[in-house]
């Protein structure tokens, strides 16, 4: 036994510290008297000592040691040849106990992700012939395929990873988010589905898989629903999660809290899903319960965005736009991928009037998600920002004809008309086809609502907006109630609505406005009351929010650093 099989068993006893150190000082031997070890012997500290480095995460390190390794296969390689007349079976037991050379390439490209160096991942995997690729090579290519754009090879790449793990779920989920047919993609996995026990739920998964990245929220839910209540897959937490994200998507945010909540019950550890959950709490006013949130998941982890978004979501309701700027930004850093960190610095670059740099987060959150409507929502409200009617109008029609005459889609479109003085009586027939779909659905109300504020129909949207309420208790139905309360001069009433919505959101800064105009105002005029809903607008980032920031200096400078302006 000699020194580098010693390197060998720590590296894979995990000593990692100790094969650095020793492997180091080899390869310096090494370079000092080449005869000390053979090129097989010098490639395996090459490999053994880059692996310690990558566990050491200096990854733009490991990379290269990787690659000197390669180099020094190379050379190996030729000298194998030269030796094929004598000792050819001996060689070849030497050959099949060295680190693979498709393995040293795979850690190249995890070192590239990593360093978000995409291209040159994808570059180094490209160089692996088709029928030498292993499953993770394959799943590695597909997800840096679809993140690229490259839709055809990433579809390409995960068939081929269901063609030999036919149960690799993430892979159907890919395929199923490029528009690849559910039936197709059930037809991969028929076999393993009738030769194997308790499996005949996986068809029915695929379905309701299918049905989310189709945008058919409500068959997702009742098909998510179905699986849920078999005994077997009863409190799973992953389904649970999706059902909350469907149910968020389908703007039934009650559902969606409820379970979330249930959720993270089951895990405590639950990060998954949590970003989601924290920005409906925050848009709630819940803002105490958001902070003990994302504390409690720092605890956890903060190498993952959700923690950084959910205290970008505390900081964006608490109307300081810089630090949830920065918060956000952070948390794009640990994942490019994260719609909800784009949506919220999307939103925070609004509220600060940078506009156009605003679109081009949205912009991203849609090629992301195309099913997700806040992400059309928080791009149509940059457009009506800057006076874009016509840009927001052509967004909106085209989200109505791609998802269909649903109560949201039909709300954004009836948002957009809202603008146009020409196209009001059209806003108008949007909204009772969207409330004669979904009679809760709260921004249709919030936006009729708004329409008879303009037509100074008071009675007629006490009457929806108390119809509204009915079933369920929202802060700012609550206080556009209390402004049509005064409008008609019931000033007791309007004063219980104010507080009413102040005891649900006790940040609602227009609720407080409300009460103490009235206590300031003996008697009201008659003009139209100020209706603000636009805090109900883009489930991903609702809001014109109003407010200072005071902490606009202090984070001014960190702008420079995240660099993502």
């Amino acid at each position: 036994m000699n020194a580098v099989d010693h390197v060998r068993d720590m590296a894979a006893a995990g000593l990692y510290s100790n094969v650095r150190i020793l492997s180091s000082l080899l390869l310096t031997m090494s370079n000092n008297n080449p005869e000390l070890f053979s090129p097989a012997q010098k490639y395996q500290l090459l490999v053994y000592h880059a692996d310690a480095i990558f566990h050491d995460k200096e990854y733009r390190n490991a990379a290269c040691k990787y690659s000197m390794a390669l180099q020094q296969k190379k050379v190996l390689n030729k000298t194998s040849k030269v030796r094929t007349s004598t000792g050819g079976a001996a060689a070849n037991i030497q050959a099949q106990s060295l680190p693979s050379e498709i393995e040293v390439k795979y850690k190249i490209a995890e070192c590239y992700t990593i360093l978000k160096l995409d291209k040159d991942a994808i570059a180094v995997l490209d160089g692996i012939p088709s029928r030498q690729r292993t499953p993770k090579i394959n799943m590695m290519l597909a997800n840096l395929y679809r993140k690229a754009g490259q839709e055809r090879s990433a579809v390409t790449s995960y068939k081929e990873v269901l063609r030999q793990c036919p149960l690799a779920l993430d892979a159907i989920i890919g395929l199923l988010s490029l528009s690849v047919k559910g039936a197709e993609v059930s037809s991969m996995t028929m076999d393993v589905i009738q030769n194997l026990p308790n499996l005949d739920w996986l068809s029915v998964w695929i379905k309701a898989y299918a049905f989310i990245h189709a945008g058919d929220n409500q068959r997702a839910i009742n098909t998510i629903c179905s699986l849920e209540k078999k005994s077997l897959l009863r409190d799973n937490v992953d389904l649970l999660v999706s059902l909350a994200d469907v149910y968020f998507r389908a703007g039934d945010t009650k559902n969606a809290i409820l379970k979330f909540e249930q959720a993270q019950m089951l895990d405590p550890y639950l990060i998954k899903g949590m970003d989601v959950y924290g920005y409906l709490m925050a848009r709630e006013g819940h803002l105490e319960d958001v902070e003990v949130l994302g504390g409690r998941l720092f605890n956890i982890s903060d190498q993952h965005a959700e923690p950084w978004v959910i205290s970008g979501c505390h900081s964006f309701y608490s109307k300081r736009y810089s630090r949830a700027l920065y918060l956000g930004a952070k948390a794009i850093q640990l994942n490019s991928n994260s719609v909800q960190a784009l949506l919220l610095k999307g939103a925070a670059l609004r509220n600060m009037g940078r506009v156009q740099e605003a679109i081009i987060h949205f912009r991203e959150a849609m090629r992301l998600a195309p099913c997700r409507l806040d992400c059309y929502e928080g791009l149509i409200d940059c457009y009506l920002a800057s006076n874009g009617i016509r840009e927001a109008m052509g967004m909106a029609n085209n989200i109505y004809k791609t998802l269909g005459a649903n109560a949201q889609t039909l709300t954004i479109l009836a948002t957009v008309c809202l603008e146009d003085p020409v196209t009001q009586e059209k806003a108008k027939a949007l909204l009772d086809k969207a409330l004669a779909q979904r009679p809760d659905y709260t921004k249709a109300v919030v936006k009729k609502a708004e329409l008879l504020n303009r037509e100074q129909k008071y009675e007629e949207g006490i009457a929806l907006l108390r119809n509204a309420l009915a079933n369920q208790s929202d802060c700012v139905l609550h206080r556009m109630l209390g402004d049509f309360l005064v409008a008609v001069n019931d000033y007791q009433e309007a004063m219980d609505q104010y507080s009413i919505a102040l005891s649900l959101d006790p940040n609602d800064q227009k609720s407080l406005e409300g009460m103490q105009k009235m206590e300031k105002e003996e008697s009201p005029t008659d003009a139209t009351v100020e209706l603000d809903g636009d805090d109900m607008e883009g489930s991903g980032e609702d809001g014109d929010l109003e407010g200072s920031d005071s902490e606009a200096a202090q984070w001014a400078d960190q702008e420079q650093w995240f660099g993502m302006q």
